[in-house]
């Protein structure tokens, strides 16, 4: 069984940063994509950004591009989400997600993703 657990959101002034955490365990990740995702209130979820485990090819939202980079360690088996620039915009719940054979054009939507974490909470005050 798949489990994700994310850590690293909290409180941080416009123009702050923050990097969120997400432990995996329960598989070798080899085959995963593992994405980050974001749910502000009143609105849906949305991609922020994915990155292949095997080739460490990433992929980005338009809006983040510039300002998040995701990463992973193997040794550790986490994914990393550094946010910088951070804007008033970008406080949501953001949610670790993990997809096995994740098609291409899947990586950018949640039926990419089999598996998913509690999430964090960003707060961004402006």
């Amino acid at each position: 069984q798949v489990q994700l657990v994310e850590s690293g959101g909290g409180l941080v002034q416009a123009g702050g940063s923050l990097r969120l955490s997400c432990a995996a365990s329960g598989r070798t990740f080899s085959w995963y994509t593992m994405g980050w995702f974001r749910q502000a209130p009143g609105k849906e979820r949305e991609f922020v950004a994915a990155i292949r485990w095997s080739t460490s090819i990433t992929y980005y939202a338009d809006f983040v591009k510039g300002r998040f980079t995701i990463s992973r360690d193997n040794a550790k088996n986490t994914v990393y989400l550094q946010m910088n620039n951070l804007k008033p915009e970008d406080m949501a719940i953001y949610y670790c997600a993990a997809g096995l054979y994740t098609q291409a054009t899947d990586i950018m939507s949640e039926r990419g993703y089999g598996y998913w974490g509690q999430g964090t909470q960003v707060t961004v005050s402006s």
